[in-house]
């Protein structure tokens, strides 16, 4: 008996460390993707699919870097492993500009009819009209930001480009807020069971944008949303982060940068227990923080942070006053 249970204990050992050995992959390719050397993120995630084979996103990823590469039979392989394993944005595949080079390949065709015919089967029971509704937000929502983020990138914070397109997109939120305060009013928290995950998933961006009496208002439907299945844990991971701060407190998930007011640096808002943020951030389906951070070429050193947070913390308190 002991015996049994010294190599149970060791097939779940191993089961582990594959899994994190899975994921450290995924973030080399990502790390990849992002600086544009996209042969070596299609190498990368060639290793990650050796261990585990049944990520929807990553296989989406997988495919775009690999078009990107230029290696076709392998985006298309990757494309389609994506959809048989639950992938459902057909809007976002279509339009996705990484995928270019496979719109004159005659593959193209055969994989976007698959994909519609899999959606078509699964949306037999949605609500159409209110699908329709949360899509056209979703993209509006989205959209504005793309271009806000182009902006950004090219003339910096604080640009009069960044300024105007920051006010359109205020009056936009205003009034995709209005029709999504109506949905949830009348209906609750409408899952995918309903109208799919990105139409869904529109919910969470309007009110993440929101002010705060909206976002305490509709944060105990988000969170019994996510119990039932019907909202992603780590959405409410991100709204939950802002609320908290927003009320004062200490976010839980580290989801919320923002500049130092000295150094002017990116650095991680108020964050509760600093030395146990990836336990947290890995029961609701978020990576690391060290590579949430990569995204603002930040580093993560929780040593560092716990001995400059004090002082954060007075500023930004003094910049209230």
């Amino acid at each position: 008996m002991k015996k049994l249970i010294a190599f149970f204990f060791i097939l779940i050992n191993s089961s582990f460390l594959q899994a994190q050995t899975y994921k450290e992959w995924v973030q080399k390719a990502d790390s990849c993707y992002r600086a544009e050397n996209y042969k070596m993120s299609v190498d990368y995630y060639e290793k990650a699919f050796k261990i585990e084979n049944k990520h929807s996103e990553d296989f989406y990823n997988a495919g775009c870097s690999a078009a990107l590469a230029q290696e076709s039979k392998k985006a298309f392989k990757w494309l389609n492993l994506a959809i048989d394993n639950g992938y459902e944005s057909i809007a976002h595949m279509k339009q996705d500009s990484d995928l270019k080079s496979l719109y004159a390949d005659k593959d193209w065709k055969k994989t976007i009819n698959k994909f519609q015919k899999k959606i078509d089967i699964m949306e037999v029971n949605y609500d159409k009209p209110l699908q329709k509704e949360l899509l056209e937000i979703y993209a509006e929502d989205q959209d504005i930001r793309g271009v806000a983020m182009k902006i950004y990138k090219t003339d910096g914070p604080g640009s009069k480009a960044l300024d105007s397109i920051g006010d359109i997109m205020n009056y936009k939120d205003s009034i995709t807020l209005i029709k999504v305060i109506k949905i949830l009013d009348e209906r609750g928290w409408v899952g995918k069971d309903v109208v799919g995950s990105q139409a869904s998933q529109a919910l969470f961006l309007v009110i993440q944008h929101a002010n705060l009496q909206y976002q305490q208002k509709y944060l105990p439907m988000m969170r019994e949303a996510v119990k039932k299945g019907n909202a992603k844990a780590s959405s409410l991971a991100l709204l939950e982060d802002r609320v908290a701060l927003r009320q004062g407190g200490k976010q839980i998930y580290g989801s919320q940068i923002s500049n130092h007011p000295i150094t002017k640096k990116p650095f991680v808002s108020p964050l509760e227990d600093p030395d146990n943020v990836d336990k947290r951030r890995a029961s609701v389906g978020l990576g690391t923080l060290s590579d949430y951070l990569k995204y603002w070429n930040a580093t993560w050193d929780v040593e560092a942070y716990k001995k400059e947070l004090p002082e954060f913390e007075k500023l930004i308190n003094k910049g209230k006053k």
